[in-house]
């Protein structure tokens, strides 16, 4: 799982639009879903700024299943 398909499930787990975490992350709406897409690389920064929005810890989305 990249990391842009665990920011949208956890997103989508705490009932969000992409929207409303975009204006919490102070970006557009695009580039948020780009993200979310894994079509663009973001800094490690921009992640942060994702977690805190999101509430979670930054650690959170490099969890990965080995499955």
């Amino acid at each position: 799982m990249l990391i842009g398909s665990k920011v949208r499930d956890i997103r989508e787990k705490k009932g969000l639009t992409l929207a409303q975490l975009a204006y919490e992350v102070g970006i557009e709406p695009k580039q948020l879903i780009r993200i979310e897409l894994g079509q663009i690389n973001t800094s490690l920064y921009q992640v942060f700024r994702i977690t805190k929005a999101l509430g979670i810890q930054m650690y959170e989305v490099f969890l990965f299943s080995c499955n």
